[in-house]
């Protein structure tokens, strides 16, 4: 009796030795993969981006913006476009990080056609729209019939529209707001004919017609000065206002505060102005 109950008392110490063998191997394994788990990081803020602008004289200014971001630790390279429409399709695919070309209006109108997910956070400047002429030296001097040139994509050209009814040239129906059409025009005393051109166009086609609403950038690249300008829309309380965009989500980045502050300083001031002959007015 006394030999089985010595072999009952081993094989029990050795099932409980199995197990806390098992056990230790077991709480070893947890270890060591606990071990091989990556450290949970936060990641790190952006130190180099790319940020969409249009060619032209904005080239010069974002020279000195870039060499502002160095300075402050934000290498920042920027992605040249021909056309208003892409830098918003590259930054919703997100090929740039940023793009600095639009006013609240152009970014609505294409928020609601195109479903963007873009958002501004920081105005740089206002080019005021103006109606300008090689024929004509005065408004009122326009004659019955003018053939007049307007931009075609919706915020423009319920911009340039404005401009005409600030002048007295048409005047639209009550309660139209800013992206108006020519199907708004509520009186047309003087028979101006309206030509819809493309924004990039219409300032080079002023030699064709008797008057033309121009962007001011577009009016630069055309040869277009403040000597053949007759109107001009207001500068204060514009909700034309241009500004740095970026995706949905980004807007509280440390980067984002960095590219803002690089453009809204003395010094990119100095070139805006230089570059834009006071065409351009730095809006922030």
């Amino acid at each position: 009796m006394f030999e089985r109950g010595n072999a009952s008392n081993s094989l029990l110490f050795s099932a409980i030795s199995r197990r806390a063998a098992l056990a230790a191997l077991f709480a070893s394994a947890v270890t060591l993969v606990g071990l091989a788990q990556p450290t949970p990081s936060f990641a790190e803020d952006k130190k180099s981006i790319k940020v969409g602008i249009i060619s032209g004289e904005d080239e010069d200014v974002w020279r000195v913006v870039v060499a502002q971001a160095a300075e402050k630790g934000l290498a920042v390279e920027t992605v040249v476009f021909n056309d208003y429409t892409q830098p918003n399709e590259a930054l919703e695919r997100g090929e740039i990080d940023a793009n600095a070309f639009q006013h609240q209006p152009y970014l609505d109108n294409q928020i609601k056609t195109q479903g963007y997910h873009i958002v501004r956070v920081g105005y740089t400047g206002v080019w005021p729209i103006g109606l300008y002429s090689k024929k004509y030296t005065k408004v009122a001097d326009l004659p019955e019939g003018a053939v007049i040139g307007l931009p075609n994509d919706p915020s423009n050209e319920g911009r340039a529209l404005r401009v005409l009814q600030n002048e007295g040239v048409i005047k639209l129906k009550d309660g139209t707001g800013i992206l108006a059409t020519t199907a708004d025009i509520a009186e047309n005393p003087k028979k101006v004919v309206i030509k819809e051109l493309d924004a990039g166009i219409v300032g080079r086609s002023v030699e064709d017609l008797d008057a033309a609403v121009v962007n001011t950038d577009w009016a630069l690249k055309s040869g277009l000065g403040p000597d053949n300008r007759i109107a001009q829309e207001p500068v204060a309380d514009n909700p034309y206002r241009n500004f740095i965009a970026v995706k949905s989500g980004n807007e509280n980045e440390a980067w984002v505060k960095t590219l803002v502050a690089s453009y809204q300083n003395e010094k990119v001031k100095a070139e805006f102005d230089k570059v834009y002959k006071g065409t351009g007015i730095s809006a922030y």
